[in-house]
This record gives structure tokens, C-alpha cells and sequence, in this order.
């Protein structure tokens, strides 16, 4: 059996947060793995060639939400491997704190296919990943402690 080649990958992207009358919400969209999966996550993306990581997050997200957003602080990053065309990557994901500042979530790219607010009590139990349920628990303990 041949051995997987190694590969690094970097992407970037945001978690946008609002401030509802009682709670915060979160973006989160949806897609389709396969014939039955789906998962859902928060927005992120390849940067392009000569891009800063905030600028391929702010880019990223724009287009998976549809929302025009600016960045507040950095978050932190999550890692995690996974493998495909006969490689295994490892990845790193750098996530800003995000505010809409516009836009529109029905003008969502098609990386997508549903894009929504959800409250961040609820995001537990739709994130499919727990690097990234981990991530967003972290920001809320942000939040309440900044306010």
C-alpha cells in the first residue's frame, strides 16, 4: 500500500457575531457532504495569491454569508488533518471576531447552501466540528467577559 504524501494548507475566517435585544447569535452556514451528510460551520476560505490572512477572512466570509463585515480582533486558530487526493493536509484556520457592517445573508456564494443567525447556546449543538464548537464557546466567554 503507498504511503499518503504530507501537505500543509491555511485558510481564514471569521465568526460574525450580533447582539440581539437578549443574546448574541453567530453565522453558521450548511453544506452538503456526499449523498446524505451535512455539516455545518463557520465561514472560511483559501487565501488567494499575495492575500493577508484578514484579508482573505474578510473576503471569505463576504462571500459565504453574503454579508459585508469588518474585523474586530483575532480569536485564535483550530488545526486538524484530513485526507484527499492521496494526501494527508494539515491545516490551520485563523478566525477573527467579526461584526456586520451590511449586506445580506439570501446573497450567499454556493459554497454554502443555507447560511443562518443562530444563538450561541444553540451553536453546540449544530457545529459538526468540535475544533470549531470549542472555538465559539471561547468567544462567547469573550463576550461576556468584555460586556
Amino acid at each position: 500500500m503507498a504511503r499518503l504524501r504530507r501537505a500543509v494548507a491555511t485558510s481564514a475566517g471569521g465568526v460574525v457575531v450580533r447582539a440581539d435585544a437578549d443574546r448574541s447569535s453567530l453565522v453558521v452556514g450548511m453544506r452538503r457532504r456526499g449523498r446524505d451528510g451535512v455539516t455545518w460551520t463557520l465561514p472560511k476560505g483559501t487565501p488567494d495569491a499575495g492575500e493577508t490572512l484578514e484579508e482573505t477572512a474578510l473576503r471569505e466570509v463576504g462571500e459565504e454569508t453574503g454579508l459585508e463585515v469588518r474585523i474586530l480582533e483575532p480569536v485564535g486558530s483550530i488545526q486538524y488533518d484530513f485526507v484527499q487526493d492521496r494526501r494527508r493536509i494539515h491545516k490551520t484556520v485563523h478566525y477573527y471576531l467579526m461584526e456586520p457592517v451590511g449586506g445580506d445573508l439570501a446573497r450567499h456564494d454556493a459554497e454554502f447552501e443555507q447560511v443562518r443567525w443562530v444563538s450561541f447556546d444553540d451553536a453546540p449543538g449544530l457545529l459538526s466540528f468540535p475544533t470549531e464548537r470549542e472555538l465559539v464557546a471561547a468567544v462567547a466567554q469573550l463576550l461576556k467577559a468584555s460586556g
